[in-house]
């Protein structure tokens, strides 16, 4: 076991502590009771301004009535610009989409053109090769025939009827291609029409929805104004009729309340 020193208190310090507290806690007490603020004194008026307790109520329930239609009223809207936001962003999406497919769409078609032209030069080539090659190649007894045949039978003729053979086909190609593309932009002219008459019919059904809630608070709202006009007028006559009154009416005249 440690060994330890215990030191008694000072009584004299201890004594003069105790003194300056309580002195300090009196001039408290006194500052206190000093500075105690005095009666408020104020002028009677009357309160309430110049509606009465009906009226009033009245235009309470009415802008709480409104607040709910206008809380409703900006969701709608929050929920309106949103779509549109979200159908924007598609269509641009779309937009871009159709724009990269129409330029893929194009250099495949262009790089079909230069192989076809490619090719059809290069058949060209080949087969005024082999007629050249068969005409020279043939025996005297079927020149002869077919020099008598006339001119039809020579390897120019068999080369532009050729050639005009590959024209019609090539302009065949072309007008189907053109016929192709004015389908395709019907067709999307349709459907930009059906799309816009697909917002037209939305934005009436909208402010339908939204003419028919205005009236069903108008006809709350008269509702309630007579409901209110019943209770007042019932309320000042059982006043008014109630027995040993002999008040003076002049506040009904008013028609203000004090609160």
């Amino acid at each position: 076991i440690n060994p330890y020193v215990l030191i008694t208190p000072n009584k004299t310090r201890r004594n003069q502590l105790q003194q300056i507290a309580k002195k300090e806690l009196d001039d408290l007490e006194q500052w206190k009771e000093d500075h105690r603020p005095g009666p408020i004194k104020l002028v009677p008026q009357r309160l309430g301004g110049k509606e009465s307790e009906a009226q009033a109520r009245q235009k309470q329930q009415m802008m709480l009535m409104q607040s709910k239609y206008q809380q409703k009223h900006k969701r709608e809207e929050y929920v309106k610009a949103k779509k549109a936001a979200e159908e924007a962003e598609i269509l641009k999406k779309k937009a871009i989409q159709r724009e990269k497919a129409e330029r893929l769409e194009v250099k495949k078609r262009q790089q079909e053109m230069q192989r076809r032209e490619m090719f059809l030069e290069d058949q060209y080539y080949k087969t005024n090769e082999l007629l050249n090659r068969l005409d020279l190649g043939l025996p005297k007894s079927d020149s002869c025939q077919i020099a008598n045949r006339g001119p039809e039978s020579t390897a120019w003729t068999r080369s532009h009827t050729y050639k005009q053979a590959l024209q019609e086909d090539e302009n065949r190609r072309l007008e189907e291609m053109k016929q192709e593309q004015r389908r395709k932009a019907e067709l999307m002219e349709f459907k930009q029409k059906q799309e816009e008459e697909a917002r037209t019919r939305a934005h009436q059904n909208e402010q339908r929805s939204y003419l028919q809630s205005l009236f069903i608070f108008c006809c709350i709202l008269r509702v309630n104004n007579a409901f209110l006009d019943r209770l007042q007028n019932k309320t000042q006559a059982n006043s008014i009729y109630q027995p040993g009154y002999s008040g003076s009416l002049d506040y009904l005249s008013n028609g203000a309340w004090v609160s």
